[in-house]
Order: C-alpha cells, then sequence, then structure tokens
C-alpha cells in the first residue's frame, strides 16, 4: 500500500489515541512502543533514555512544559531569560488560517502551528505559493491535537493553537541547525542536522568541546567532523540557562552568519523512538537523566 498504507495507519493511530482515557494510556503507550521499536516498555522501573521520555509523557505533562513547547509563548519567556536579540523575529499570529493576510508578508517567511512538531511550511518565494493550499494545509493541522500523532505527548494537548509567521533564515551553505542534550540543567552532548529536508539526513554528535562521537542516533553521521559553530560557547551558556529546573530538555538553536536564534525546547525528543547505535548509548543516556520523585 506505500504512503498510502503509512498514512491510513497513522491515521487510525491518531483516531485510536485520542478515543482513549487517560487510564487507557499506559497500555496504549506499551503497544505504540512494542509496535515502533520492537521493545518492551517499563513504565515501573524505566531505566534507559527511550523508556524515560514514554514515562515524562504520561506522568509529568505540565502546563509549564505545554507553554514552553508552544512556539508563540515561549517567546516571551524566552525574552525574559536571555534576551530579545536571540529571537526569529516574528510578522504576525493568528488563530484562523483564514486570517492570514498573505499580501501584508515579505516575500519569504515561514508558516507554522505553534501547538506541534515539524508542521511548517517554508516559503521563499511568496509568488510561487499556492495560497489556497497553505490556508487548507494550516486549517488541517489547526484540527488535530498534536498529542496524538506520534506517541501520546500529552503537554501538547494543553497549548491554545495558534499559527504564526516567522523570519525565513538561510546561510549560504544550508541552516545550520545545533540542538543541545541537557540534563538537570547542564548541557551534556550537540548534535548538529544536515539535510533534515534534502532526503540525506546526517545527524552528528559532538561533546562540548565539539569532539565527534562514535555513536548515533536514528540518521547517518556525518564522514567527518564539520567546523564548530563561531558561537558554540555563546549557545552553550544559553542553553544551560533554559535548561535550567528540568530532569531533560533539548534546546535547539540555529546559527545564520555569526549570529544566534533559538529555535525552541522539546521535552520529548523524537517522541522516544528514535534508535541509538551502539544501543549502549540508549542506557548511557538514560544514566544522565534523573526522573523527579524517582
Amino acid at each position: 500500500m506505500g504512503d498510502f498504507g503509512d498514512r491510513l495507519d497513522t491515521l487510525f493511530t491518531y483516531l485510536y489515541h485520542k478515543s482513549l482515557k487517560k487510564e487507557d494510556y499506559p497500555k496504549a503507550l506499551k503497544k505504540w512502543f512494542k509496535k515502533k521499536t520492537g521493545e518492551d516498555l517499563n513504565l515501573d522501573a524505566p531505566r534507559n533514555f527511550s523508556e524515560k521520555i514514554q514515562w515524562m509523557k504520561l506522568y509529568d505533562s505540565t502546563q509549564e512544559k505545554a507553554d514552553l513547547s508552544d512556539k508563540y509563548l515561549v517567546r516571551d519567556w524566552v525574552k525574559e531569560r536571555i534576551g530579545e536579540k536571540y529571537l526569529v523575529p516574528l510578522y504576525g499570529a493568528w488563530d484562523r488560517a483564514d486570517d492570514i493576510d498573505f499580501d501584508a508578508l515579505p516575500d519569504s517567511f515561514v508558516l507554522k502551528t505553534n501547538h506541534s512538531s515539524s508542521w511548517n511550511i517554508i516559503v521563499k518565494d511568496k509568488s510561487r505559493l499556492n495560497v489556497k493550499q497553505a490556508r487548507r494545509k494550516l486549517n488541517r493541522w489547526m484540527k488535530m491535537d498534536y498529542s496524538f500523532c506520534c506517541g501520546l505527548q500529552i503537554h501538547y494537548s494543553l497549548i491554545k493553537r495558534k499559527i504564526i509567521a516567522e523570519k525565513y533564515l538561510e546561510n549560504k551553505d544550508g541552516l545550520d541547525d545545533y540542538k543541545f542534550l541537557c540534563f538537570n540543567g547542564e548541557p551534556k552532548y550537540i548534535w548538529k542536522d544536515v539535510g533534515r529536508f534534502s532526503g540525506q539526513h546526517y545527524r552528528t554528535f559532538y561533546d562540548l568541546d565539539w569532539k565527534m562521537q562514535d555513536f548515533r542516533y536514528q540518521y547517518p553521521t556525518l564522514n567527518q567532523s564539520d567546523e564548530p559553530p563561531v558561537c558554540l560557547k555563546e549557545m552553550t551558556e544559553l542553553a544551560r540557562t533554559l535548561a535550567q529546573g528540568f530532569p531533560h530538555v533539548r534546546v535547539d538553536f540555529y546559527e545564520v552568519d555569526g549570529r544566534v536564534y533559538f529555535g525552541e525546547m522539546t521535552f520529548t525528543c523524537c517522541s522516544g523512538i528514535d534508535r541509538f547505535y551502539p544501543r549502549e548509548m540508549d542506557d548511557i543516556m538514560g544514566s544522565y537523566f534523573e526522573l523527579p520523585g524517582k
């Protein structure tokens, strides 16, 4: 059935999870995790990184996490803690796609929903944008509860949905994207994504001194180390500031022409189903991760 079969299966899973009562979430999450990873999920005594992400979904989905995962509300929090200069310029925010005045937007921009991950429309040239199609896609996303799209990431249900338009960022060689894995308020590793939307996705891990690591997370690594970002130390300190008070969070930044921009805060990294290789890295990552109340 190909892609259509995959979409149908995804829709069925979404509707099934959305119909559940809260007391049914643990059983459903175990079933979903087994299907995605082939592994049994231990929620009573989670040990590795993947299991602890699943535990956090069910038992630590707070309003604070929802607010900081909200791509609109988080801007005020980031402004307060590290400064407005790190925010990607905002062109507008709307409750409905029909309210967007596309004529008032610049020639390039990015549209995204605030209550999800990867629901973006990247517009490099507005003259080539199919506005009706864009509105239709945004309206579809706005009707969906992202919590049930990929493994019961419950905190997304607590977000009041909006559409936002931000400045389109780019470098000559593509957009540099740096993701800091933080544990108990301390950055531990950085990964750099290359070619996320090109079909040749590479994900390379570095320590805080930009030494390339010999493990991978779902995607292949580059054959050789990239040069460190110009603003590596600045980004590291910013990640440390934003990560304070959380057992685990991933803090993302972009670097454009030597300038740092905040990307997002992610508390359920890859929904906990991307695989580490070698597999023991899942246990090692889990050892850095102290669950609240455990």
